[in-house]
């Protein structure tokens, strides 16, 4: 008897219809937010981030791994930076896309949800230029080749056509979105950390784009660039320019807001449709 009146246990995560309603909800509370709150929960994802950023250059100035495995390693701590956001508690701007869920829903309204992304994406580089301040007077470049390997990725970056970056952005905030929505399916703050790790490694792995990552690997790569740090081999030191980092930016910020809409677009219709 005593075993019929034992409570069934929670599932293991949240169902797929509860997660898109769950979506939602938090979608008209970012809507909603203050800009005192914002703002520093914007900051705080940008530096989030960008650590997650810094720890994978480290492995991608490790020249002894092979490019598979170092893209992998690289991939997998890089997830730091999502798993703070998803577990801390942050303003994501390539997160937020998700919010178009809740405006097809019409619990918010566009204006709050272009509101939202603007503050957020302006306040994310914020926090991405704190943690590039800290980590330049910190002289972490000196540290082994981490300075060649971060003027290296920012390079990389920087020379890329806008068609090839914006669809590079589609398919890494696709990645970095469904992470954020296995997030929300989870139930423990180790699910969270251990769920985002797949989603976003592979986009890192795959040299995919992410703007908020690039606000902190740009503004590096041109910070030593103009402060006479030594430029790599095979490096043209004439694209670290202001121009090349806002070239990058605008490509990939409108490629990470397409590719975080399909997946909230696609959920929508298949459980936010009908409740709305």
């Amino acid at each position: 008897m005593a075993a019929a009146n034992t409570p069934n246990p929670a599932p293991d995560q949240v169902p797929p219809a509860q997660i898109e309603a769950k979506a939602e909800t938090i979608a008209v509370g970012k809507a909603q937010m203050a800009l005192r709150q914002l703002i520093p929960l914007a900051i705080a994802a940008g530096f989030f981030i960008g650590l997650g950023g810094l720890y994978f250059t480290l492995f991608m100035s490790d020249a002894a791994m092979g490019f598979a495995a170092s893209r992998f390693a690289g991939g997998v701590v890089f997830s730091l930076g999502l798993a703070l956001v998803v577990i801390c508690g942050a303003e994501l701007f390539t997160g937020n896309a998700l919010m178009v869920a809740a405006k097809l829903s019409r619990k918010i309204t566009a204006g709050q949800m272009l509101a939202n992304w603007f503050w957020v994406w302006v306040f994310n580089f914020v926090g991405a230029l704190i943690l590039v301040f800290l980590v330049y007077f910190a002289n972490a470049q000196s540290l082994g080749n981490l300075g060649a390997a971060m003027m290296r990725i920012a390079a990389g970056k920087m020379t890329q056509p806008w068609v090839t970056l914006f669809f590079k952005g589609i398919l890494c905030n696709v990645l970095v979105c469904l992470g954020v929505w296995v997030a929300f399916a989870s139930r423990t703050v180790v699910d969270k950390a251990v769920g985002v790790i797949l989603p976003v490694s592979a986009f890192v792995a795959l040299g995919f784009e992410h703007c908020v990552a690039n606000m902190y690997f740009l503004p590096m790569g041109l910070t030593l660039a103009l402060t006479g740090f030594p430029v790599p081999q095979g490096v043209d030191a004439s694209v670290f320019t202001l121009g090349s980092m806002l070239f990058n930016l605008s490509a990939v910020t409108l490629g990470n807001i397409a590719g975080g809409a399909m997946i909230g677009i696609v959920y929508w219709f298949a459980f936010g449709r009908k409740a709305s």
